[in-house]
């Protein structure tokens, strides 16, 4: 067996896969079994009783993170001439204003981690929609990536800050990063109600059975823990 494995296995050996763990008892094993030599990522990933293929049970939203992700989040902005300026200053590393961008994008070029454009500048974005799409990168008015050009300062500085977006996948599941296993136990927890308080805010009416089925907490590499859903939609941010 590898080194690995090794680890992976004496890791696991702490987490009981029959049971459910209260939100609190789920970020002290999720920190304590992280395997990795580098900061490993805090990851959450849910099971939702919603239909993905309903127009009206789509679950997407924005969350702003308390303590952020404790990674630099690379901004992009398709902007152009004073709007320009305010993304800059605000913390944007990179500004598309021009045909020669878009082409580089639309050549794979993809070294960044949020997009945000201003209405104007959505029918050059709207080009990029095979490539930015199926990254999760696109533009969208629903995630706040979308805004008028007075607000773009504003949008950057809440994207580096630790602004995170959900969406359903094509298997109602939503996979949503909420922090490093550097973090306190207190930042993790604070971070995992945020979530968990947006996801509530974001259930589809339509839902009459249970909605929040199963919730997994892992690092990477590291064994998944199982949450109490009721504990965990009972959190209060």
């Amino acid at each position: 067996m590898s080194e690995h494995g090794k680890k992976y296995q004496a890791a696991a050996k702490l987490v009981d896969p029959e049971k459910l763990y209260s939100p609190a008892e789920a970020v002290k094993l999720a920190k304590s079994t992280s395997i990795t030599k580098f900061d490993a990522t805090v990851e959450v990933h849910m099971r939702l009783g919603v239909d993905p293929k309903q127009a009206d049970q789509q679950v997407r939203d924005v969350v702003g993170l308390p303590h952020g992700l404790g990674k630099n989040i690379r901004v992009l902005v398709f902007t152009a001439g004073e709007s320009a300026k305010a993304a800059k200053e605000a913390g944007a590393e990179h500004i598309a204003d021009s045909d020669e961008m878009v082409k580089k994008i639309q050549d794979g070029w993809a070294d960044f981690d949020v997009a945000i454009a201003t209405p104007e500048m959505m029918a050059k974005v709207g080009k990029l929609g095979r490539v930015l799409g199926p990254r999760g990168l696109m533009p969208n008015p629903k995630a706040g990536t979308v805004v008028p050009p007075e607000d773009i300062g504003k949008a950057v500085k809440a994207a580096k800050a630790g602004r995170v977006e959900f969406r359903l996948d094509k298997t109602a599941n939503l996979h949503v990063i909420i922090g490093k296993a550097s973090f306190s136990e207190q930042m993790l927890y604070e971070n995992f109600a945020a979530l968990m308080d947006a996801i509530k805010r974001a259930r589809p009416a339509t839902i009459k059975g249970v909605y929040l089925r199963k919730i997994v907490m892992t690092t990477t590499m590291g064994p998944g823990v199982h949450v109490d859903p009721a504990g965990a939609q009972s959190l209060e941010v």
